[in-house]
């Protein structure tokens, strides 16, 4: 297994692709790779249609997965804001490589069983430890592709992230081989010789204390142990200091651990969620997600210091878990609040990954929302680093 990550930054699309395949041809020593992840940001965009011809011609994959994006990852440069091509590519032996293209119309049903999903896909559970996606956010429900591979494929880990750059339907593209695509899904199922972890941090920091909920209705919790839970954050703020109440009142989040039954109540656990608003006159707090009696809650607040804690957090325990030698990749995708927009400056989490765990080929880019579990379930996350690591079933846990 051999992986190369490069970028460029060059404002000339052919120049960029150029450059950026070079360096990838020199550290695979000439050979093409079995597969190529491309990110390309939007300033590209007139590109795009011909994108797959222009990576045929310079990098010769044999297969080709990859979006729009309004930053790129690569190389161990976050570029943004301005002209960004990234790759990550690999020579894959005794991996086999099933790339998809999916429209919302071809997804099962909610009821169907999962004999349609791995028809879908014609890939068995048995043989799949991963499988990545590159979603359109606004042509494509996300949230129902995730629980039906969850269902169909349910120890394969689901990594990726929406495609981004576009504002709206048909401002997107997706890459599949010699395709560009402006709606649905596309990715890529792995079999075979490899084994890929996940590092998910969701760039918040917790207050106060875990409680079960008591009491609740759809997105809607009630009662928080024996309070409601605006009476729950009124002690909260005010045992809160002056950074603290002012981190409440501009970015109050909260994080739900999805397995009733786990007895580890981590932060990592936690999915975390925005805060929808509340009702001063019961009490009553509405929530990103839907939320049952008996789940545990805890809340959260978003800042540079805490997305700083929190991805250090995840990664020394991705470190303390970590048997042999480190991946030999990763691919990040990154929240687009995240980046020079939360931290004020570049790279930070490219070099901190580089600097707590090992110097190994990252890309990837800024997407839309991010794609990791959380436990034994995906999710589609937001304001998140989700990391995925690369290596042989023989090197991993």
């Amino acid at each position: 297994m051999q992986w190369s990550s490069a970028v460029s930054d060059s404002p000339s699309f052919t120049e960029a692709v150029t450059q950026a395949s070079e360096q990838i041809l020199a550290n695979l020593d000439g050979q093409h790779p079995d597969l190529a992840v491309v990110f390309i940001s939007s300033h590209h965009a007139p590109s795009y249609y011909n994108a797959p011809e222009v990576f045929e011609q310079s990098l010769g994959a044999k297969v080709l997965i990859g979006c729009s994006a309004a930053g790129v990852i690569g190389g161990g440069q976050e570029v943004e804001r301005r002209p960004g091509i990234a790759i990550s590519a690999a020579i894959l032996p005794g991996v086999d490589l099933t790339p998809f293209h999916l429209n919302q119309d071809e997804l099962p049903s909610p009821d169907a069983g999962p004999d349609a999903w791995q028809e879908l896909l014609g890939i068995r559970p048995e043989d799949c430890p991963a499988i990545m996606l590159l979603p359109d956010p606004f042509t494509l429900r996300s949230d129902h592709l995730l629980a039906g591979l969850d269902f169909s494929y349910p120890s394969a880990v689901k990594i990726g992230g929406l495609a981004s750059g576009g504002g709206q339907p048909g401002t997107n593209a997706l890459f599949m081989n010699d395709k560009s695509i402006r709606s649905g899904a596309v990715g890529v199922a792995f079999t075979g010789d490899l084994a890929v972890e996940t590092v998910v941090a969701q760039g918040c920091r917790p207050i106060g204390e875990p409680l079960v909920v008591t009491k609740s209705e759809v997105n809607v919790i009630s009662k928080l142990g024996d309070q409601t839970p605006l009476e729950v954050l009124s002690d909260l703020f005010e045992a809160a200091e002056t950074r603290e109440k002012r981190l409440i009142r501009r970015s109050l989040q909260i994080g739900i651990i999805m397995d009733r039954l786990a007895q580890d109540r981590s932060e990592g656990e936690f999915l975390i969620r925005n805060v929808l608003g509340a009702d001063e006159d019961d009490g009553t707090l509405a929530v990103g997600e839907l939320v049952q009696e008996g789940q545990v809650v805890q809340f959260f607040v978003r800042d540079a210091q805490a997305a700083d804690e929190d991805l250090r957090m995840m990664l020394e325990e991705y470190i303390d878990n970590l048997e042999g030698e480190v991946p030999a990749s990763a691919l990040l995708f990154s929240c687009l609040g995240r980046g020079q927009y939360l931290y004020g400056s570049p790279d930070h989490d490219t070099t901190m990954f580089t600097d707590m765990v090992a110097d190994i080929p990252i890309a990837g880019f800024f997407s839309n929302g991010e794609i990791g579990p959380i436990g034994d379930q995906t999710f589609l996350h937001g304001y998140s680093a989700s990391f995925a690591l690369f290596s042989q079933p023989s090197k991993s846990k």
